[in-house]
């Protein structure tokens, strides 16, 4: 397992940007594929971003495509969430998540492909 710690999440404006940030705890980080989900109030957790273990291929939700963008930096056990014109529906805690060492499928935007998650961080949007 991997300790994860996120950062970054804030108030912003409707067409603001944020940049979420997940350290990562250990020396197996890059041999894990990386995710970024998120929960609304009342809704079920739902993915938003992932990336493969070299960092090669990156996923997206249909609802962020062409306005988030995932990154990771292996020499930082870092992995990054580039949020960019942020709507009120982005509202939500946002979770990161670590895959299983030396996963090699392709399931990473369900949460079964995780094991082990951050505490979260609260992004904000005002209209």
């Amino acid at each position: 397992q991997v300790q994860l710690v996120e950062s970054g999440g804030g108030l912003v404006q409707a067409g603001g940007s944020l940049r979420l940030s997940c350290a990562a705890s250990g020396r197996t980080f890059s041999s894990r594929g990386m995710g970024w989900f998120r929960q609304a109030p009342g809704k079920e957790r739902e993915f938003v971003a992932a990336i493969s273990r070299s960092g090669g291929n990156t996923y997206y939700a249909d609802s962020v495509k062409g306005r988030f963008t995932i990154s990771r930096d292996n020499a930082k056990n870092t992995v990054y969430l580039q949020m960019n014109s942020l709507k009120p529906e982005d509202m939500a805690v946002y979770y990161c998540a670590a895959s299983r060492a030396y996963y090699s499928g392709s399931y990473y935007n369900t949460t079964t492909t995780y094991a082990s998650w951050g505490q979260g961080t609260q992004v904000t949007v005002t209209s």
